[in-house]
């Protein structure tokens, strides 16, 4: 009997068909991955299995152990999630409990399925985050999520999923917030506890590189319909459908123009330190650096890139660059000769307007309550309060075509959108005040790979139209290869090797860029084979 079986599973919003009638099992011990674009029912798909749909209207079977979920009841069903099934949601932040602890959210599991003790639950949690990758892993039981990093967040809930060792687990995008190396770990990880407990995985990913390694069969969704199925390898090999074809061959594609070498320089970092005050025990706190005598430059039109492992600084360092950081900064930031690390609050505000950000997560970053024109339109009414209503909706409207948004979309919220429209209203929100420097910090981490590379030229589009400068913030290597003209190569907040592109990422010379350019290229083949978990994939 197998493990999971859907049968002919449709479900509906009110009058929309999210999902129409597919059906695939999965067994005991293996990896099945579904594969689509954004908004193509992949996700809904994976939520019904522990009925996590709200207000959905359900169609067909879903059998879990021969049981059929359907039929469960609430009280039921409570019985099941965590315990016999565990899911790995796309968004951590969103996810966790922001009121609690990383540490009591994973031991409420342990103590609410397992029956352990406070303690016991305690230890077992602190073992938990440690074997997920997660340093000082004592430390950071203690912290709240909005605390961690992305990828620390991301394997909090991978820790969390795991707690009780479930038949099924469901991995909604579970590398999505996670540099290559760290990837190689937490898919070995998987690997690990799939031997040793017989454990299924229902994997939903955008990244086909990883699935076509880690998956034994594939389902490709397309519009709600699985239109193909099969063994990994055969479908790679030969797909026999237009769409699979086309999601194998989106991948990122260099679209930047050269930068003149006469060009202005818009951007200076001189010796940037960013440290925070971390409190450890009731009274006493140390000073923590999150970035370190960090030297850049960025000229008018170009893209910067900034790499690294998740902790290594780049956010961190991107946000004290714009005058947006919590941390305490030290060194000398200039924007267009003007020295904003030498100014007041007040003083950067007006600035604002020519130095925007689009954020690596928009369902957190755009405001739940808010219709899309508002949204786009709060940056105008703040910056150019001289627009009237109609002179700013034009401007909104004009922002929405721009990034490939229509005009009918002004009344409509963020929940109503794909990942890949949130994004691209996200943009819209900062190129609707036409900045002159974007931070563009994971904007394409969530999205498929036909999304991502619409994305990717979009603001290729944009950098051309308008002559934009990018900081460019990733752990992709070949987005930044795509996109950026030079790169700045991150570790423990300190820069170990920069330059322009074509050089660092073709022929690096610290051994830290050349571990992380071989994860990249070699990850696939570690995550079948397995990895020793040593410093080369441990962040060194």
């Amino acid at each position: 009997m197998s493990l999971l079986e859907l049968r002919n599973l449709s479900v509906r919003f009110g009058n929309a068909t999210v999902v129409d009638d597919i059906s695939f099992k999965v067994e005991p011990g293996e990896k099945f991955a579904l594969v689509g674009e954004s908004g193509s029912g992949k996700t809904v798909s994976a939520l019904s299995v522990l009925r996590l749909n709200q207000d959905a209207n359900y169609g067909g079977k879903i059998l879990f152990n021969g049981d059929d979920i359907l039929q469960k009841s609430e009280a039921a069903m409570r019985g099941v999630r965590g315990l016999d099934a565990a899911m790995i949601f796309q968004e951590p932040m969103t996810a966790l409990n922001p009121l609690f602890t990383i540490g009591n959210q994973i031991a409420e599991v342990l103590m609410l399925h397992e029956s352990l003790s406070a303690k016991a639950a305690a230890q077992r949690t602190i073992a938990l985050l440690e074997k997920t990758g997660i340093p000082e892993p004592a430390r950071r039981a203690l912290a709240y999520p909005h605390q961690l990093s992305g990828g620390q967040r991301q394997r909090a809930m991978i820790a969390m999923a795991l707690a009780c060792r479930p038949k099924l687990l469901i991995a909604d995008e579970p590398t999505t917030a996670l540099d290559v190396t760290i990837q190689v770990q937490i898919l070995e990880l998987l690997n690990q506890l799939q031997r040793d407990e017989n454990m299924a995985v229902l994997l939903i990913s955008h990244d086909l590189n990883l699935v076509r390694h880690f998956a034994d069969r594939v389902g490709v969704m397309e519009k709600g319909k699985l239109v193909e199925t099969g063994a990994t390898a055969e479908l790679f090999a030969a797909p026999q459908q237009a769409y699979t074809r086309k999601l194998l061959a989106s991948q990122p594609k260099r679209n930047v123009d050269e930068i003149a070498p006469d060009a202005p320089v818009l951007l200076t970092g001189e010796r940037v330190r960013c440290t925070f005050s971390i409190k450890q025990g009731w009274l006493r706190r140390k000073q923590f650096i999150a970035v370190d005598d960090v030297d850049l430059t960025l000229r008018k039109g170009e893209t910067l890139g900034i790499v690294g492992e998740s902790g290594s600084g780049k956010s961190t360092l991107g946000m004290a660059l714009l005058r947006l950081s919590s941390a305490q900064v030290e060194g000398k930031i200039r924007f267009d000769g003007q020295e904003v690390s030498a100014m007041s609050s007040s003083a950067v505000r007006p600035l604002r307007a020519r130095m925007q950000v689009v954020f690596q997560d928009p369902f957190a970053s755009l405001s739940p309550r808010r219709t899309v024109e508002q949204i786009v339109g709060e940056g105008l009414a703040l910056h150019h309060p001289n627009l009237n209503a109609a002179q700013q909706r034009a401007e909104v409207v004009a922002a929405l075509l721009e990034v490939g948004l229509s005009e009918d979309m002004l009344q409509r919220y963020p929940h109503e959108f794909s990942g890949g429209q949130r994004q691209r209203i996200a943009i819209a929100r900062a190129v609707v005040l036409k900045p002159e420097l974007l931070l563009l910090d994971e904007p394409t981490s969530a999205l498929d790979v036909t999304v991502q590379q619409q994305v990717l030229q979009l603001l290729a589009q944009l950098q051309r139209k308008h002559g934009l400068t990018y900081l460019f913030i990733s752990h992709d290597l070949a987005v930044i290869r795509a996109m950026a003209h030079q790169v700045v190569v991150m570790k423990d907040g300190k820069v170990v090797e920069s330059g322009a592109v074509a050089d660092v990422l073709q022929q690096p010379s610290h051994a830290y860029t050349q571990r992380l350019l071989a994860a990249a290229t070699y990850a696939a083949d570690n995550i079948r084979d397995g990895v020793d978990n040593d410093e080369d994939f441990a962040g060194g």
